[in-house]
C-alpha cells in the first residue's frame, strides 16, 4: 500500500487532537471513528492528503434518557457534551512505531525502544537473511521486514498458530498485502530449525543454487542474523548454531535477570559463541513548554534485557575473559560447610581490597576520628 499521496480507503490513519491524544483507525468508505468529542466521518478524510485538519460532527450514537425513567439518573450535561462535534484532529499516516503500539495484539509486544536497539545492535539491514523465533503479535516481525527489505528475507518461527495468524494479519494490514519476502512457520523452534538446517546442509553438499525462486534460495542458506524472543533461549543454542553463518549475530530479548544470567552462562559453556554483551534501555519523555522544561512524571522503565553474541567458525572456540584466581563467581557460599565457608570467604569475595589499601583507609579514618 502506498505510503505517500492521497489517503485511500483501507489504509490506517492516525487522528491526533490538540491534547496529543492519538486514535489509529482504518479508513472505510461510509465509515466513522468514534471519539470523546463526536465522530470523524471517513468520507471526509478519504482522498485528502496527510496534515489536514478534520472536525468531528455530532455523534449518531447519542441517546436521550429521560430523568423520570425508573432506574435511571437524570442526564448529566457533560456526557451529552462528549457527543457534540466541533473538535479538531490532525490527520497523518501512522509511523511504524505508532502502528505497532496501536495494532490488535494477542501477546505482549516488544516496545519500540527495544526494537530499535535490536535492529541497531543486531546489525540488521537490507538484503540480509534473518531468522526470528517468537512472532507474538508481529511487532518485531514488522520492523525486521522493513529492515531487510524486499532484497532480503525473514523467516519467523511461532509455536502458537493463533499468534501466527495475528502477526500475519497485522503485517498484511500494514503493507496492504502479505509480504512476499517473509516465511511464517508454525511449530517448536528445534523441530523447524532442524528442518532448515537439513536444507542448508543438503544445499552445501550438492553445491546447488536451490532453484530460481528467491524464497527457496534464502530458505536454503545460513542465516546472517537470529532474533530470539522466548522464555528459554538457552535451550535453543544448539539448533541456532546449526543454521547461522560464521560471524552471524544472535540477539535475544529476555525479561528477567535469572533468564539473562542463565542464557549468558549457556553461551559461554557452548564455546562457539563470543562473550555475550548485555544491556537494557530506559525511555523518558520530556515536557518543553516555555519555562516548564522537565522530564515527564511517567516513563517506560525496565522492559527487558538484550543479549548480543556472534557465532564462531566451526572448529574454533570463542575467546573469553579469564577471571582472576582469587575470584570465584560460580560457587554459592550457602552450599559450603561452615569450615569451608571460613576457608573460602576471601576467595568468594568479589570486591578485593589490598592490605595496603586497607591500612590507608584505617589510617585516614583514625585521623578523622582523632580530629572529631
Amino acid at each position: 500500500m502506498s505510503r505517500r499521496g492521497a489517503l485511500q480507503a483501507g489504509e490506517k490513519v492516525q487522528f491526533t487532537d490538540r491534547k496529543g491524544k492519538k486514535i489509529t483507525d482504518q479508513l472505510v468508505v461510509g465509515g466513522s471513528t468514534q471519539t470523546d468529542h463526536g465522530i470523524i466521518l471517513h468520507d471526509d478524510v478519504i482522498g485528502s492528503s496527510e496534515g489536514v485538519i478534520i472536525t468531528t460532527v455530532t455523534s449518531k450514537r447519542e441517546v436521550q434518557v429521560s430523568g423520570d425513567t425508573p432506574g435511571h439518573d437524570k442526564p448529566k450535561p457533560w456526557k451529552a457534551a462528549r457527543a457534540i462535534g466541533g473538535w479538531d484532529y490532525a490527520v497523518m499516516r501512522p509511523r511504524l512505531a505508532d502502528y505497532v503500539l496501536s495494532m490488535p495484539r494477542g501477546a505482549q509486544i516488544m516496545y519500540p525502544k527495544d526494537i530499535a536497539q535490536v535492529i541497531q545492535l543486531g546489525d540488521i539491514r537490507s538484503g540480509l537473511n534473518v531468522l526470528e523465533s517468537g512472532a507474538g503479535s508481529g511487532a518485531m516481525s514488522l520492523n525486521l521486514l522493513d529492515a531487510v527489505g524486499e532484497s532480503g528475507h525473514l523467516t519467523t518461527i511461532e509455536m502458537r498458530p493463533e499468534f501466527a495468524k495475528i502477526a500475519e494479519a497485522n503485517a498484511t494490514l500494514y503493507y496492504g498485502k502479505r509480504p512476499q519476502w517473509w516465511d511464517l512457520l508454525t511449530g517448536d523452534f528445534d523441530s523447524v530449525a532442524g528442518k532448515l538446517a537439513e536444507k542448508i546442509q543438503s544445499l552445501s553438499s550438492s553445491d546447488s543454487n536451490g532453484g530460481d525462486d528467491l524464497n527457496s534460495n534464502y530458505a536454503s542458506q545460513p542465516f546472517d542474523r537470529i532474533v530470539l524472543d522466548m522464555l528459554d533461549p538457552w535451550n535453543r543454542l544448539e539448533e541456532a548454531y546449526r543454521v547461522i553463518a560464521p560471524g552471524g549475530v544472535l540477539i535475544a530479548y529476555i525479561t528477567t535477570t535469572t533468564q539473562m544470567s542463565r542464557f549468558c552462562e549457556a553461551l559461554r559453556e557452548a564455546g562457539c559463541w563470543t562473550e555475550p554483551e548485555v544491556q537494557e534501555t530506559f525511555e523518558r519523555t520530556w515536557k518543553a513548554q516555555g519555562l516548564a522544561v522537565r522530564p515527564d512524571h511517567q516513563m517506560i522503565g525496565h522492559t527487558g534485557f538484550l543479549v548480543v553474541t556472534r557465532a564462531m567458525a566451526d572448529g574454533f572456540s570463542a575467546l573469553h575473559k579469564r577471571d582472576r584466581a582469587t575470584k570465584d563467581t560460580v560457587t554459592d557460599i550457602d552450599s559450603l560447610t561452615p569450615e569451608q565457608q571460613a576457608d573460602r570467604l576471601a576467595d568468594l569475595e568479589l570486591r578485593d581490597i589490598s592490605d595496603r589499601k586497607l591500612r590507608k583507609v584505617l589510617r585516614d579514618l583514625g585521623d578523622q576520628l582523632d580530629y572529631l
